[in-house]
């Protein structure tokens, strides 16, 4: 079937068609390679103050370089390395501003490795190594001397991991946490006021840390554990034949 004649393009049309096409492509190689639209800014946002400026330094290679030609994949992957950032977004603000916005880690412990101390976020992350002494209010995790620690490296299950995790979830808790261990396949955290609060095996914590929550509001005077590893019985006691909360 032969399409009415109205409906078909003419020569000029399709020519002028082509061309616009043909021009659209110059244009966009154009900027691709000219200093049009070359990166002159870096606007870092997120994060605290020291975060941002780590991003900005790991970027000002791109200081120069055109916007269109941005590798925005290879930015994400570059800046997500650091041990600082939990992700990141990224905008063409044309003409020469690239805009990255950082989720940085959040810290929820210092480990431990003999003498050397550090930051470990919510995901287990090995965030940056710190001075002793330093984040007196984040619990304690302890871990054998040989144990592997890097920055930017996820620690193991049973090497500060789990209970990095764990510390992740913890919510409105009403006693300071002074450490955090697995141990044996066993999670427990101490307390500052000397109580040790035992998880068992890392799962279901979150219902093992509510149901800890509202316990340790009813422990009696001389309490030294609270045992939550079977959530819908807790035990309470002094020793570990003792019961209580029924």
């Amino acid at each position: 079937m032969r399409l009415p004649t109205r409906f078909l393009p003419s020569r000029r049309s399709l020519a002028i068609g082509l061309g616009l096409l043909a021009l659209a492509g110059a244009a966009y190689v154009g900027a691709r390679e000219s200093s049009l639209f070359a990166v002159g800014r870096i606007e870092v946002r997120g994060g605290t103050p020291a975060v941002r400026a780590q991003v900005r330094r790991e970027l000002a290679p791109l200081l120069g370089s055109s916007l269109v030609r941005l590798d925005g994949s290879a930015l994400e992957r570059h800046v997500e390395s650091l041990p600082t950032v939990l992700s990141v977004t990224y905008d063409r603000a044309f003409p020469h501003t690239l805009r990255v916005t950082v989720v940085p880690e959040t810290s929820v412990a210092v480990l431990h490795r003999g003498k050397q101390t550090w930051l470990v976020s919510a995901r287990g992350r090995v965030v940056a190594h710190v001075p002793r002494g330093t984040y007196p209010l984040l619990p304690r995790i302890w871990v054998p001397w040989r144990t592997p620690v890097a920055a930017g490296a996820f620690l193991g299950t049973d090497q500060g991991g789990a209970a990095a995790r764990a510390l992740a979830l913890v919510r409105r808790f009403p006693a300071r946490i002074a450490t955090a261990t697995l141990s044996h396949g066993e999670l427990v955290f101490r307390l500052h006021s000397g109580v040790e609060v035992q998880f068992g095996d890392p799962t279901d914590i979150r219902l093992k840390l509510a149901i800890a929550r509202r316990a340790l509001y009813l422990l009696p005077a001389g309490t030294t554990y609270l045992d939550v590893s079977v959530p819908e019985r807790p035990v309470t006691g002094s020793d570990p034949q003792l019961s209580g909360l029924g």
